[in-house]
């Protein structure tokens, strides 16, 4: 097995599960996503920033401003660096720094120099990601910037957690109407088995759980069968 170039985290393979269960990777960009994203700028004053999600191979980004890419390489990913910390990365030089200073993000475009990310950690300890800021001259962060930066990450996973829910949810509902559409029958006599586990006939289970109410005849293949030498059917009534 090829050795990744990129430094892992401990539990990598219960990191991408965990990761894998918010069905977020290459959706469609929301707003919610994209106003996290423009804030961070705006208290970071950087001109770049993204929500972006750690994947096996890959960077997405969920959102971003100041990017064109909707994806880098892991092993160019500078998150995939945050997701090892416990608290906000700061990189003030990445020109300077040898985790990075050959970088092609940093020796080409967008030609990083500044970088802070916050690790998105969801409820179960695994960081699946970060919220970033990046410029493309050396800078430092106050520590209200820090703090502000740690606020929103913990915001984009409070929107990704109201994401699943929502999903998991709709899920339900569709298996709800689909058990619903399924009645369960008696091969033999046809009775139905109701909500509370009880049998019942046709009509008597249809009339507790709709509206609808029976009226009782003779269908006519019925009545060759059962009164052969009756005419049910009012044909010959004058």
């Amino acid at each position: 097995m090829r050795t990744p170039s990129h430094p892992l985290p401990p539990r990598e393979t219960e990191r991408l599960e965990a990761l894998r269960q918010y069905r977020v990777l290459d959706s469609d960009r929301e707003a919610n996503f994209d106003e996290i994203s423009k804030l961070a700028a705006f208290i970071c004053k950087t001109p770049i920033a993204a929500v972006t999600l750690v994947d096996k191979d890959r960077q997405w980004f969920k959102s971003s401003v100041g990017l064109t890419k909707t994806e880098t390489p892991r092993d160019q990913a500078f998150c995939g660096h945050t997701i090892l910390e416990t608290g906000v990365m700061v990189v003030e030089d990445a020109s300077k720094d040898v985790r990075f200073s050959q970088n092609p993000l940093v020796t080409g475009n967008p030609n990083i120099r500044f970088y802070a990310g916050a690790p998105l950690v969801n409820r179960d300890d695994y960081a699946i990601g970060a919220l970033c800021v990046i410029d493309s001259v050396p800078r430092v962060l106050t520590d209200e910037q820090k703090e502000a930066l740690t606020s929103l990450s913990h915001l984009v996973m409070t929107e990704l957690e109201l994401r699943k829910l929502t999903g998991e949810l709709a899920e339900a509902l569709r298996e709800v109407k689909a058990l619903r559409d399924i009645l369960p029958t008696c091969s033999y006599c046809r009775n139905i088995r109701n909500e509370k586990g009880e049998w019942a006939k046709l009509e008597e289970y249809i009339m507790d759980e709709t509206v609808t109410r029976f009226s009782h005849g003779v269908c006519p293949d019925c009545a060759k069968v059962h009164f052969p030498g009756l005419d049910l059917t009012g044909k010959d009534r004058k």
